[in-house]
């Protein structure tokens, strides 16, 4: 999965502008993949809290395990950060996720615009939360159920 990578807007760049956990952040993110996931620890304190909308994981180890059974699992990923609004020790990021999968979107690339907010301790992220429309991540990349999301969806709108 040497294809993954975050893309950041020139002005987001700029160290001075950040706190060193959040600049460690973007940076690493910027070169993960399934070759390196060991850098996670650099960034993630080992009291973690992180969750999505399937997951809720209290460990850096409960975090690693994830991160690596997900990565195996895609064939590209890549992240564009779009927005950091950051104030002391919290930060809100606000990004593009394209990804590709052989089982979803017929091994398509699918892109699914989310944010994460994050709160740093030291030098590292101990709270990572992240919104994105699982509905447009996964259940309308499957096949069936894609047709019928998509057919409620617009029957919402004229109804």
């Amino acid at each position: 999965m040497s294809n993954q990578k975050v893309t950041i807007s020139p002005d987001l760049n700029n160290p001075t502008q950040h706190s060193l956990w959040l600049v460690k952040f973007i940076e690493t993110y910027q070169k993960l993949s399934t070759d390196n996931l060991h850098l996670l620890a650099d960034i993630y304190h080992q009291d973690i809290v992180f969750i999505d909308p399937m997951h809720q994981l209290e460990s850096f180890e409960q975090l690693k395990n994830y991160f690596n059974e997900l990565y195996q699992k895609l064939s590209y990923c890549e992240f564009t950060i779009e927005q950091v609004i950051a104030q002391d020790s919290e930060a809100a990021i606000y990004w593009q996720m394209s990804f590709q999968h052989p089982r979803l979107n017929s091994g398509k690339v699918v892109s699914v615009q989310g944010s994460s907010h994050l709160k740093g301790c030291g030098d590292k992220v101990i709270y990572h939360r992240d919104y994105l429309d699982l509905g447009a991540m996964l259940y309308e990349q499957l096949p069936f159920l894609g047709r019928v999301i998509r057919w409620l969806k617009r029957r919402a709108v004229t109804e």
